[in-house]
């Protein structure tokens, strides 16, 4: 698969419906809260919603999804909560990968792993390789991840590689050591959960994309939701740029 280029340096085609979704899946505590159960409950309760995601945006059309599933901030949450996610990722890995593999899904996991243990980096491996020819839906994980570690990391790989950039690189130099340099840049972000931030996600990746708030829970977020995002997505005029009338122009 070959390189994307940056949309900053040339203008992407634009289609109706977004080639590349990236998604802040907030509210499963909040989801489990509401229903007095403990907030595990609604992080599994998430899991089916991104089963569902993945299907609906395979019907869609859409060809990349990214999920910000655990940032390297959410360190800082309780440790208790921060084990049971854990080991909800890997009870995730072992029973969705062959689903994932049997629709023709692409499964790739961004993000520092060297934080998880030998289990998890296993599964990650061993999934990402038997879904690597897939072509349906590419289903990008964030875990452990986020956007100024992508950068410092892409910037250390290129430095590593290229030490004679040390005193100067562009744009074109630095975009191939990103953490989704496999996937175009997205058109689409949605965070759920009534937070309006991008909180330390793909924040280079994110420079031209189209940004859709909601207040709906993730857990809540079923198809209806999505098709209500893809909805405002369509009604925006994306410019990267340029004016209202050279739009017009090139219609």
């Amino acid at each position: 698969m070959g390189l994307f280029s940056s949309s900053t340096k040339n203008v992407p085609e634009v289609a109706n419906v977004p080639r590349h979704i990236a998604i802040i899946m907030d509210g499963n505590g909040r989801w489990a809260k509401k229903r007095l159960l403990p907030r595990i409950a609604g992080h599994r309760r998430g899991v089916e919603t991104v089963r569902s995601t993945i299907k609906s945006c395979i019907g869609f059309g859409v060809e990349y999804l990214t999920l910000f599933a655990f940032s390297s901030e959410n360190w800082r949450r309780p440790p208790e909560e921060v084990s049971l996610l854990m080991q909800l990722f890997v009870r995730a890995l072992e029973h969705e990968v062959a689903k994932l593999h049997e629709n023709g899904v692409r499964f790739r996991v961004i993000g520092d792993l060297t934080r998880f243990d030998k289990r998890l980096q296993e599964l990650i491996a061993h999934g990402e390789e038997i879904t690597r020819d897939n072509t349906r839906l590419t289903l990008t994980v964030a875990a452990n991840y986020g956007g100024r570690w992508d950068l410092l990391q892409a910037a250390h790989r290129l430095l590593a590689a290229h030490p004679e950039l040390a005193t100067s690189f562009q744009e074109e130099d630095l975009t191939p050591y990103l953490s989704t340099a496999y996937a175009p840049e997205p058109d689409l972000f949605i965070r759920t959960g009534g937070e309006q931030r991008i909180s330390n996600f793909l924040l280079w990746q994110l420079a031209y994309a189209e940004l859709y708030f909601t207040d709906t829970l993730w857990p809540d977020f079923d198809e209806a939701a999505l098709r209500h995002a893809l909805a405002s997505y369509q009604r925006r005029e994306r410019r990267f740029g340029r004016t209202s009338d050279q739009l017009r122009e090139n219609a």
